[in-house]
C-alpha cells in the first residue's frame, strides 16, 4: 500500500500543517470494512486517537460508530459522526453519567463501586451497561501505555468479581494492547477467556478494545476473523473492536520548515514544529517519527538535530542525516502524523497550532479545514 503523495502535499500545504491523505484513509477504512463483513464484528473509531470530525462522512461509510473516553468525546461522536456511541471512563462524576447516558448506546464502568453507585441512573435508561476487566496479562513494552501493567487503574481484576452481582450488566470490555499486531491479541484473548469466559454466556456483547494495528502490513487479518467468529459462535455475543490508530495509520503528514540552524557541539535545525506541542508522543512514548528524505545519523553527509521553537530544553524531535545541508526555509514532512497529534497538541508558549487540512489524490486538491489564530490561544485561558 503506497504512502501519501508527500511531494505534492509539500508543494501545496501551508506551514505548519497536519495534512490527512484521504486516499490512504479510504484504503484503511476499506480494510476495516472487510474485517466487519467477514467476521460479523462491529468496528468503532476511537476518538481518543483520531477525532477529525471533518472526515466523519468517510469514516461512517465503513464503521459502525465511535468510542469515547469522556462526555465531550461522546458529544462529538453523537453530533458529528452518528452511528453507535460507546463511552468509558476510568471514573465518572454523577453529572458525567447523566450526560453520558443521554449521548451513548453503551456505557462501560471501571469498577463495581461506580456500577452500583450509579445503578439508579442507568437502570431503565435503555443504555447497555458493561464492565471493563483487566485480564492481568501484559503485552505492552512501554509502561505508560500498558493498561495491564502492575498496579494499573484500568479494568477490574478477576478476583473482584467474587460475590458481586452482575444484574443488568450486558457486556464485558478489555483493552490491553498498544500499536500491536494480531498475536498479542490472540494471547490476551486466551487469558481473558480462561478468567472471564464463564460470565460471557450471560452477556450480549464483548468489546476487544483498541490497540489493534489491523491496517498495518503484516497483520494477520485471517486470524482476527477466526478469533471474532469463535467468540460469537461460542458465547452468542456481539463483538466490538475500537481501534483509533488503525483508522488513521499512515494517513497523516505534518508539514513544517527550518527557521534557523545553530551549532552547539552538533548542528541543530530549529523548526516551526515542536515535539512538545505538536507531536507530544515523541517525548511521551518516546518514539522517532518517520521523516521524508531523512536518514539515520551519519548515513548521509549532513547530520542535524531537529528541534522545536519552545522554551522547553528537551523540545527535540530527533537526529537525522540528509543528502544536502539544511537551510532556512527548507520544508520537511514528518509521516504518520494523523493519530495522537491533533488530539493531544497544546498551546504551550503560545506556539502556533498547525493548520488542519486534507489532500485528495483523486482530485489533487489540498483543502485547509481549519486554521488557528491568537484568539484560539487566548480563549483557552482566562
Amino acid at each position: 500500500m503506497s504512502g501519501p503523495d508527500v511531494e505534492r502535499i509539500l508543494a501545496l500545504a501551508p506551514s505548519p500543517a497536519y495534512v490527512v491523505d484521504l486516499g490512504k484513509l479510504r484504503a484503511n477504512l476499506k480494510v476495516l470494512g472487510e474485517v466487519e463483513e467477514r467476521s460479523g464484528a462491529k468496528i468503532l473509531l476511537a476518538l481518543k486517537g483520531f477525532a477529525m470530525w471533518s472526515v466523519a462522512e468517510e469514516v461512517m461509510k465503513k464503521l459502525e460508530g465511535v468510542c469515547a473516553s469522556s462526555v465531550w468525546e461522546a458529544t462529538l461522536g453523537r453530533e458529528e459522526f452518528g452511528g453507535e456511541v460507546h463511552t468509558f471512563a476510568a471514573a465518572f462524576s454523577e453529572e458525567d453519567v447523566k450526560r453520558a447516558l443521554s449521548l451513548s448506546d453503551h456505557i462501560v464502568f471501571n469498577s463495581f463501586n461506580q456500577l452500583e453507585r450509579f445503578r439508579p441512573l442507568w437502570e431503565g435508561s435503555g443504555v447497555s451497561v458493561g464492565l471493563r476487566v483487566n485480564p492481568g496479562h501484559s503485552e505492552g513494552h512501554t509502561p505508560i501505555y500498558d493498561p495491564a501493567a502492575p498496579n494499573s487503574r484500568l479494568g477490574i481484576k478477576r478476583e473482584k468479581f467474587e460475590g458481586r452481582s452482575l444484574e443488568g450488566v450486558e457486556g464485558l470490555h478489555f483493552h490491553t494492547l498498544c500499536e500491536q499486531l494480531f498475536e498479542p491479541l490472540e494471547r490476551t484473548a486466551a487469558v481473558f477467556e480462561e478468567k472471564f469466559g464463564e460470565y460471557l454466556h450471560n452477556m450480549k456483547w464483548l468489546n476487544l478494545g483498541g490497540g489493534h494495528h489491523i491496517t498495518r502490513e503484516g497483520y494477520d487479518i485471517d486470524g482476527l476473523v477466526r478469533l471474532i467468529k469463535r467468540f460469537k459462535e461460542r458465547y452468542g455475543v456481539e463483538v466490538y473492536l475500537e481501534p483509533g490508530e488503525a483508522v488513521a495509520l499512515g494517513t497523516g503528514v505534518l508539514v513544517g520548515e527550518v527557521l534557523d540552524v545553530v551549532e552547539n557541539g552538533v548542528e541543530i535545525a530549529i523548526l516551526n514544529l515542536s515535539a512538545s506541542t505538536h507531536m507530544p508522543d515523541v517525548l511521551e512514548m518516546p518514539y522517532r517519527p518517520p521523516l521524508e528524505g531523512g536518514y539515520d545519523p551519519g548515513v548521509k553527509p549532513y547530520t542535524y538535530r531537529l528541534a522545536g521553537p519552545s522554551c522547553l530544553a528537551g523540545d527535540v524531535i530527533g537526529d537525522w542525516s540528509f543528502e544536502e545541508p539544511l537551510k532556512t526555509g527548507r520544508r520537511l514532512a514528518f509521516l504518520d502524523m494523523a493519530h495522537y497529534t491533533m488530539v493531544k497538541n497544546t498551546t504551550f508558549n503560545g506556539i502556533t497550532l498547525p493548520d488542519i487540512a486534507t489532500y485528495d489524490p483523486e482530485s489533487g486538491e489540498l483543502k485547509v479545514i481549519r486554521s488557528f489564530t491568537y484568539e484560539d490561544y487566548r480563549n483557552r485561558l482566562s
